[in-house]
């Protein structure tokens, strides 16, 4: 009869897996590793190949190409220009080359250049004129007012600048999620395995009756219901290992999208690796310091705030302005040509240019919407502090009443441990009924099961907690 109930049990059970979750078992190519397997082993294992955190890296880098791009608005530009008349009075032929170098320090500019021509031109391109050698020429114009302090050339290196600062922030943010995630995982998997390991035990003490309880009822001492409520025991003890079982593989599962290979492939872990008892759980050492500005989330609000920044200084200059100084030094070389001896004498040249805007109002507008937006950015920052200390409080007041109700979970599981203990030999001297010492034993494992869930919410508060405060020692994301 335990036969067919079993089998009946086994076949009307849900699948220990769905079929993607098969095929994540099929497809994954765990190498031969023995040992217990640690929470470091998989930190380590998250923090090198987890794909968020390499997607976030490489975010990283696409913001530092951008940063590469801004500064090509600093890049020497040479340029070439020839024309000739070929068709008719004049037949002037000229050539220039110049090279223009932008200030990184001022919105003007250096340049130099080189001029050579020959033939005739009207006189109303006179100044196309040069001596046999050609013309030299350096000059340079420098903002006095508007684009002096701040320009768009400058400004936006400076936004690119912030958004690498940024996408490393995220960079942190991201895998202090994936870390405190890949904890998590682990967490429910040893906890799973553990339960699973509880219910086995409970199991096996129900197996290990049944031989004594048919002997009894063959020899007329107990009755043959004694036998159908045996069988009906251990039916309902292998649905707990039946469901304990599922639950840890698909922890396994889990697990396996943060514990991979050389290669990046997921890994899935037998049951062979798993801890013997629940002190794999406390496998995060928080440190007591904690930075807010270590925070990525507040970190990031302040490179926006700072961004905010150069665009209001950017407005403010926008508003000036603009007065421009510009001056030039240009030599003639070789024989006079025909444009004349004019051309020989060393040639100096200072100019002032005087732009300003009567209405401006796109730059006043411009102006009003940064300060707005400066004003939401602090108020936003000043909720968020207060948010994250809040959370790290609460965190930690989660710590201190995860440990309480560990130490009463470990007192409760003693005393069931004896309270069982004694019904069985009390069982086992005839002096206690069937019903009885199955109840101890339930209890005792579902005190042992709510030990375990309250060790695995005192790793899971630390964890948060971790995370929270942004410890990347404990997450495993500082190289060792």
């Amino acid at each position: 009869m335990r036969t067919v109930i079993s089998v009946v049990l086994l076949a009307s059970a849900p699948p220990a897996f769905t079929a993607e979750a098969q095929d994540a078992v099929s497809n994954a190519s765990a190498p031969a590793i023995s040992g217990t397997l640690t929470l470091q082993e998989v930190l380590q294992s998250s923090a090198r190949a987890a794909p968020d955190i390499i997607a976030a890296l490489a975010r990283n880098r696409q913001a530092e190409a951008r940063a590469l791009t801004a500064q090509g608005a600093f890049d020497t530009v040479f340029a070439v220009e020839g024309r000739s008349r070929v068709q008719g009075y004049y037949d002037g032929t000229e050539i220039a080359s110049k090279a223009e170098q932008p200030l990184s320090d001022n919105g003007g500019y250096l340049y130099g250049q080189y001029r050579a021509s020959r033939g005739d031109f009207p006189v109303y391109e006179d100044k196309s004129y040069t001596n046999r050698l050609g013309e030299l020429k350096v000059g340079a114009l420098y903002s006095l007012l508007r684009d002096r302090l701040v320009d768009a050339r400058r400004s936006e290196f400076r936004l690119a600048s912030n958004d690498i600062d940024i996408a490393r922030f995220e960079a942190k943010a991201t895998g202090i999620g994936v870390q405190a995630r890949a904890v998590e995982a682990y967490q429910k998997w040893v906890g799973a395995g553990l339960k699973l390991k509880a219910y086995e035990a409970l199991l096996a003490l129900a197996d290990g009756r049944t031989n004594g309880i048919e002997r009894q009822v063959q020899l007329g001492a107990k009755p043959d219901i004694l036998l159908t409520e045996n069988d009906v025991n251990l039916v309902r003890r292998q649905a707990y290992v039946l469901e304990a079982r599922q639950d840890f593989r698909a922890a396994a599962v889990k697990l396996s999208l943060y514990y991979r290979n050389a290669e990046g492939a997921p890994i899935v872990v037998d049951e062979t690796r798993l801890p013997t008892d629940a002190t794999a759980l406390d496998g995060i050492r928080t440190g007591a310091a904690f930075n807010l500005e270590g925070r990525p989330d507040f970190a990031i609000m302040l490179e926006e705030i700072d961004k905010a920044t150069v665009k209001l200084a950017l407005a403010r200059n926008d508003i000036l302005p603009r007065l421009d100084f510009g001056g030039e030094i240009a030599k003639d070389v070789g024989p006079t040509g025909l444009g004349g001896r004019s051309r020989t004498p060393l040639e100096m040249i200072v100019g002032v240019t005087l732009k300003i805007p009567l209405q401006n109002r796109k730059a006043k507008g411009k102006l009003a919407e940064t300060q707005a937006k400066i004003d939401e950015l602090t108020v936003k920052q000043q909720f968020l502090a207060e948010k994250i200390r809040a959370e790290v409080t609460a965190i930690g007041l989660e710590v201190e009443t995860a440990n309480q109700l560990v130490v009463t979970s470990g007192k409760e599981w003693a005393l069931a441990q004896r309270l069982a203990a004694a019904e069985r030999r009390r069982f086992e001297l005839g002096s206690s009924d069937f019903f009885l010492v199955n109840q101890r034993e339930e209890s005792a494992t579902n005190a042992e099961i709510k030990l375990i869930e309250a060790q695995a919410r005192i790793a899971a508060a630390k964890a948060e907690l971790a995370a929270a405060t942004a410890d990347e020692d404990a997450l495993g994301l500082t190289p060792s």
